[in-house]
This record gives structure tokens, sequence and C-alpha cells, in this order.
């Protein structure tokens, strides 16, 4: 288990800065799990939700007002080049 996500940034559309407890910073991209715009991800592609992203300190990762999150494991990997985001890739928490 990687440090949680303790800030988030939008840098560009479907693009984050993640800051971990652990002081380490890394842009991500979600644009290839999030960008399909499919399910629950739909509102995704409007830049001005996109925008309403936040730190659920709880639950250690990123949310949205519609309660989609992403692993805070796989962006850790993801901010620091161990782990590329594809459309496969499991990147939703379990509830």
């Amino acid at each position: 288990m990687y440090p949680d996500i303790v800030s988030v940034k939008v840098l560009a559309h479907y693009v984050v800065e993640l800051t971990f407890a652990d002081g380490t910073k890394g842009a991500v991209d979600l644009s290839a799990r999030i960008g399909d715009g499919r399910g629950v991800f739909a509102p995704h592609k409007d830049p001005a939700f996109f925008a309403k992203v936040r730190v659920d300190p709880e639950a250690g990762t990123i949310v949205w007002p519609n309660d989609t999150d992403l692993d805070p494991d796989v962006l850790y990997e993801a901010a620091h080049g161990l782990h590329t985001l594809t459309d496969d890739s499991e990147t939703e928490s379990s509830p």
C-alpha cells in the first residue's frame, strides 16, 4: 500500500497533479481510463465537471461529485512512472 493522496490540482482536462502523504508529487494523465466517457465516467467529459475533483481524506484518493473515485495505489504508481494507465487498467476503487 502506497501513501495516501493529500492534494490534487487540475493541470488540464484529464490531467491532474497529485501530492502524496510522503511529500512526493506527480502528474497523471487520466484520459486513457476515463476519457472514453462511458458509464460512471460520462460526466467527466465536461471539463467543468472534471475540475470538481477533490481529495477524499478518508479514502486517501481523488473523488468527483458523482462519487467516482480511482484506486490510489494505481495513481501512485502512475505518478511515479511505475505503471501506465490504459483503458483496461484497474483504476476504479472498490466500494
